[in-house]
């Protein structure tokens, strides 16, 4: 089996704050394989976002990064700011939660694509500007011609939405960086911004590392789904294999929080934890329904193997699942 194009291990970051060390993340793993679509998916402050600006160190200089972050064999961890540059915004692209926020107001949207095609390839301006105008009609930007000197002022939110994704995808990067990308669009404008990314994902080959905290998101166009609580990775599994056979209490507690048809409408008790003073073991256990006494100690159990069918890619955290403890019933057969 080849190795995979991203590769995250132990991954650590800590931020110094007048209330104590926050431990945003906190030895977490996952892979993203070449072509593949990974989700990481979480309540908000559960750790997603900033394990994702880790990777090309977009975090401030106060975060203290710790563990390996290998991007095609290299660990960018021991790159230069200089050598990063190669991948930061060239073969790994960021789409971020609020495009108003991403885009230069002073510069046409047309001028911004231009710019992220020459920084990373040694092409003229006509070559440079005639590449824009395809990318910005191929991300649905109607007129892409017309409109390639208009200001970001001038397009909607779900329109400069595609305009982000333009510049993503200027220097035909290997791998997508899609933090919430349409949290802040209407329902419609969601639809099409996530079919627009499958099928440019499918269309390039493009892995995919995708951060939301919307499980319909997830069910939509992840191959496997990374679950995130308080820092820590709680389940890793095939998205199939995550909705069938859901594994870790928190997240058949995600789960359950789905609308159904006549079903009650149902919450997770409780609140995430201080991210400055944790709870030692189980970082979920003052929440789960089913902790035991050793969930209350010692450090966050390792991942290990769910016992799904799905088979050996399925791995949850959770002491429920390992021979010192009886698993519930409840939690070895999938709900009807």
């Amino acid at each position: 089996m080849s190795d995979p194009l991203l590769s995250v291990r132990d991954l650590r970051v800590r931020f110094e704050t007048d209330d104590g060390v926050v431990r945003a993340v906190d030895g977490v793993d996952f892979d993203v394989a070449e072509g593949e679509t990974v989700c990481l998916v979480g309540e908000s402050g559960s750790g997603k976002t900033v394990a994702c600006e880790s990777i090309t160190r977009l975090l401030p200089d106060s975060a203290a990064v710790d563990g390996e972050i290998r991007f095609d064999g290299t660990d960018l961890t021991d790159c230069s700011a200089s050598d990063l540059e190669s991948y930061r915004g060239g073969r790994i692209g960021h789409v971020f939660q609020n495009p108003q926020d991403a885009l230069d107001p002073v510069y046409t949207v047309g001028e911004q694509v231009v710019e992220a095609i020459r920084i990373h390839r040694d092409v003229s301006k006509a070559t440079a500007r005639e590449e824009a105008v395809a990318l910005l009609d191929r991300v649905g930007i109607g007129e892409a011609e017309a409109r390639f000197d208009d200001y970001p002022h001038q397009f909607s939110g779900g329109m400069k939405q595609r305009v982000v994704v333009a510049i993503a995808l200027a220097p035909d990067p290997d791998l997508l960086i899609a933090d919430e990308p349409t949290t802040a669009l209407d329902v419609t404008i969601q639809r099409q911004v996530l079919d627009l990314l499958a099928d440019l994902g499918a269309e390039r080959g493009m892995a995919l590392l995708f951060v939301t905290h919307d499980l319909g998101v997830v069910a939509e166009i992840a191959d496997r789904v990374v679950v995130m609580y308080a820092g820590e990775v709680m389940e890793t599994a095939g998205v199939r294999a995550l909705f069938d056979d859901p594994a870790h209490p928190y997240t058949r507690a995600l789960l359950a929080c789905l609308p159904g048809r006549g079903d009650p409408f149902e919450t997770i008790g409780g609140s995430l934890p201080d991210p400055t003073d944790p709870p030692e073991g189980c970082r979920f256990h003052p929440r789960c329904p089913h902790a035991v006494e050793d969930c209350e100690t010692g450090d966050h159990p390792m991942p290990r193997s769910a016992g799904s069918v799905s088979g050996t890619d399925h791995e949850v955290a959770c002491l429920l699942y390992d021979d010192d403890h009886a698993l519930p019933r409840e939690l070895e057969v999938a709900d009807d």
